[in-house]
């Protein structure tokens, strides 16, 4: 029998082989040059490269790497769709890789896709149940308000690797987000306690004292920050001027009102027009805030009252707390017209007094109580120890 012509199975697998070693030779050839565009910013050139790379040996030991920086040259490109589509394919080909699963949940995740996300981290977990996975559920579990679900993953994370902090600080973030802030604490403390420098823990806890209404304490945290970590400390001083109460901080000098007065000033020593019997004239009263308010809840003179202070300790009443003589006049409770001024965070009050008809008026300025109990620009209440003001005693 001529067999001249035979070839072997082994020569078929040589061959075979040989081209599929110049396939993987070439497609890391590509890969390599992908790269080069990619740190060149050439997107488009490197999606080609990275394309090619894949296409040409699609199984190669480098294939994954060619795929996730194909997506990211999408992303760098705008391209959200199509890098999500570069994950899928390749996790079509790949169904046992985990780390696709994570890369394609982290993507979903920052375009706040947190379903898509999750269903990727919950294969993640199911293919390779190690604690990373796990926090990364935890986090889409917290976005979609799953807070039970949450904590069940991160008690995973802290029962797989309880020597790193991830465990008790997804904890912390659970019971935060239920409005458990003491327990919150006390988690992020234990983070802490594990990595002494996990800074975004501490930030937490100032979150958390925040919203507890602790706001010293919340400032003391931020004053740490401010010197270990300025971008955290930055986030955490705009999370507490939003939630913190509003106060009025003093009285400017450039009020028209005499407002250090005492008891039985004469009307008419507040301005000579006042000397006229029945006569009215304005006064202003000038407010310091200590944050942004909103306009039309600090212009409504229906958030203003003014009028004689009901303090019953010593010296704080109106009259020092002495009887009132019927020459005493009285103030209207509210203000006339207010001018919120945005820029330098000031109310300007301007309101009326009016001489009684006998012309012999008498006042006690320094008692004469300014009350607003309107809100921030976020809708925050005024802090009720700083939303009064007497000559007096000053704000209260």
């Amino acid at each position: 029998m001529d067999i001249s012509g035979f070839v072997s199975a082994d020569s078929l697998f040589v061959n075979a082989s040989q081209q599929q070693s110049q396939l993987e030779s070439i497609a890391n050839q590509a890969l390599s040059a992908g790269i080069d565009r990619y740190m060149a910013k050439d997107y488009e050139g490197a999606v080609k490269d990275f394309q090619r790379a894949t296409g040409l040996a699609p199984n190669s030991a480098h294939s994954i790497d060619a795929v996730k920086y194909k997506a990211n040259a999408h992303l760098k490109l705008g391209q959200t769709e199509k890098a999500i589509q570069t994950y899928q394919t390749a996790i079509d080909l790949n169904r046992d890789r985990d780390d696709l699963r994570i890369d394609l949940g982290n993507l979903y995740f920052v375009e706040n896709r947190y379903e898509e996300a999750k269903m990727q981290y919950q294969e993640a977990t199911r293919i390779n149940p190690v604690a990373n996975n796990y926090y990364s559920l935890g986090q889409a579990f917290l976005k979609t308000k799953e807070f039970t679900k949450a904590e069940i993953q991160f008690q995973q994370v802290l029962r797989l690797d309880p020597e790193k902090p991830n465990g008790n600080f997804g904890l912390g973030q659970t019971y935060s987000q239920e409005g458990d802030y003491k327990k919150a604490i006390s988690k992020f403390e234990a983070a802490i306690q594990i990595q002494p420098d996990f800074y975004d823990a501490y930030a937490e806890i100032g979150y958390a004292y925040s919203d507890l209404g602790q706001i010293k304490e919340a400032e003391e945290i931020l004053e740490f920050l401010e010197e270990k970590d300025e971008s955290i400390a930055d986030l955490l001083k705009g999370y507490i001027n939003k939630v913190a109460p509003p106060k009025m901080l003093f009285a400017w000098a450039t009020s028209s009102f005499s407002y250090k007065g005492t008891m039985n000033t004469q009307v008419a020593n507040l301005d000579s027009y006042l000397e006229t019997s029945g006569a009215s004239k304005s006064f202003t009263m000038e407010f310091q805030f200590d944050k942004s308010m909103d306009r039309k809840s600090v212009e409504n003179i229906f958030n203003w009252s003014i009028g004689r202070s009901m303090d019953t300790r010593p010296a704080m009443g109106y009259n020092f707390g002495q009887p009132v003589a019927d020459t005493e006049i009285t103030i209207n409770p509210y203000p006339v017209n207010v001018y919120y001024d945005a820029e330098i965070l000031t109310a300007k009050v301007t309101f009326m007094i009016s001489q009684n008809e006998n012309g012999d008026g008498t006042i006690d300025p320094g008692h004469i109580e300014f009350k607003f109990n309107g809100t921030d620009q976020y809708g925050i209440a005024m802090d009720s120890g700083y939303d009064q003001f007497t000559g007096f005693s000053g704000i209260a």
